[in-house]
């Protein structure tokens, strides 16, 4: 799978659960990508951070994802 095609299917993701949660961890996209290395994933949601398609918010000891203006976060 493509780097491109693996970022929509993130997109994908969120969005198909963007009803019920809105933040999720990291652990929660490793298994979409059961074949992938823990570290290609990490890439793959910076890489989405980086272009402004999602946010993480860090509580100090853990790591959050989601769609960029989807529930509540810090600047809000």
């Amino acid at each position: 799978m493509d780097q491109e095609a693996a970022k929509q299917e993130i997109i994908n993701f969120l969005e198909s659960k963007a009803g019920t949660k809105t933040k999720f961890y990291f652990n929660d996209f490793t298994k979409l990508f059961p074949d992938m290395k823990s570290r290609e994933v990490k890439k793959l949601l910076t890489a989405l951070v980086q272009e402004g398609k999602m946010t993480f918010f860090s509580s100090g000891s853990t790591t959050l994802y989601s769609l960029k203006g989807a529930g509540k976060t810090a600047e809000g």
